[in-house]
């Protein structure tokens, strides 16, 4: 009991200091509105006024209701084209995608036949030519987000994204700051142990990541941005938030002790978020990755966090179906915090 007490009190001495910090203060504000608001309106990567021809072989009611059904702002209205205008056009960049409808389209389509519509793409504009074919066909069908709305994603990746480089900052921060203030050796000639200095920088900093990431789901996500999150989700995202906490805050504490001043950290921690940004499937799907990546990227709690998030933020996935990535991120965490505090005492006899 002694001991949650020294937690409790250290840890509220850890947000007085943060209070009284204005750059991390900043920080905190910008990563969860600005920084998430601003790449969710501004990184247009859907297809949009794409320029586009056709070529009717077949010139019957069902080819020409398709050609008609390529619409602003998706697509920019579409020119008719022949067969032999095709390899000319494309070479001119002329038009971002061609569609040749073939003969006897709708009579092959009556007769229940399964004709070939070819679709050509200009490979150069390459966020166009990829995401482009999958509103050009007649059956596709997308769940959860059914226009294919960029800003969903980007929202929901920042969120992930600054809750990661936050909690490694912050934490690291708040050991730094200490051994440069010189208050660690006020703290060590105190009556406390290594392990409640540790956890008390862990769950004030935890605490304050998990208030605003919140309040960035409700007002920035989906208040300003529109994005639909089931309401039912948002416990269960914060329960899993809590864990991927426990594990990253305790990174963050690691990489302070592996470092002597804050520039080194900054040098240190940046290449440590980066790697775990774009190869923890928020980014790149894990799918596309070397197979040895995919399983190093399993040892790291951001990948199975990145799962669960979009599991419950966009599927409203139930604890049933996410319980085994909040298992990996509490066992991860673990073994992060065993190792952490070997590193933190060696810290704390060094500086003695």
């Amino acid at each position: 009991m002694r001991n949650l007490n020294h937690i409790l009190w250290l840890g509220l001495k850890e947000l007085m200091s943060l209070l009284r910090d204005p750059v991390l203060l900043f920080l905190i504000i910008y990563s969860f509105t600005f920084s998430v608001y601003t790449p969710a309106k501004s990184a247009v990567m859907d297809v949009v006024n794409a320029s586009i021809g056709v070529v009717d072989e077949d010139d019957s009611v069902l080819s020409r209701r398709i050609t008609e059904s390529f619409l602003p702002p998706l697509f920019l209205p579409p020119r008719q084209l022949v067969f032999g205008d095709i390899n000319h056009a494309m070479n001119t960049g002329e038009y971002t995608f061609i569609v040749d409808i073939p003969h006897y389209f709708q009579r092959d389509i009556g007769n229940d036949a399964q004709p070939t519509v070819e679709i050509t793409a200009d490979a150069t504009a390459m966020s166009q030519a990829g995401r482009g074919p999958d509103y050009i066909q007649l059956n596709t069908r997308a769940r959860f987000n059914p226009n294919y709305q960029q800003s969903w994603f980007v929202a929901i990746n920042q969120i992930i994204n600054n809750i990661t480089v936050l909690a490694i900052f912050l934490t690291g921060a708040a050991v730094l700051r200490e051994r440069e203030h010189g208050t660690l050796e006020h703290l060590l000639v105190m009556p406390l142990r290594p392990f409640e200095l540790m956890f008390a920088k862990i769950w004030a900093n935890g605490l304050v990541v998990v208030i605003t990431a919140l309040a960035s789901l409700f007002v920035v996500v989906q208040g300003a941005l529109g994005v639909p999150i089931a309401g039912q989700s948002i416990p269960l995202f914060a329960g899993g938030l809590c864990v991927y906490l426990f594990s990253v805050t305790a990174l963050g504490v690691m990489l302070a002790t592996l470092v002597r001043s804050m520039p080194q950290f900054g040098l240190l921690a940046f290449p440590t978020f980066i790697a775990m940004s774009l190869l923890s499937g928020g980014q790149t799907p894990l799918e596309s990755m070397p197979m040895w990546l995919q399983r190093t990227m399993q040892f790291v709690p951001s990948t199975h966090f990145v799962s669960f998030s979009q599991a419950v933020l966009f599927r409203n996935a139930s604890l049933s179906m996410v319980w085994w990535p909040l298992t990996l991120m509490f066992v991860i965490g673990c073994v992060y915090t065993v190792f952490t505090l070997s590193r933190f005492r060696k810290m704390l006899a060094a500086v003695q």
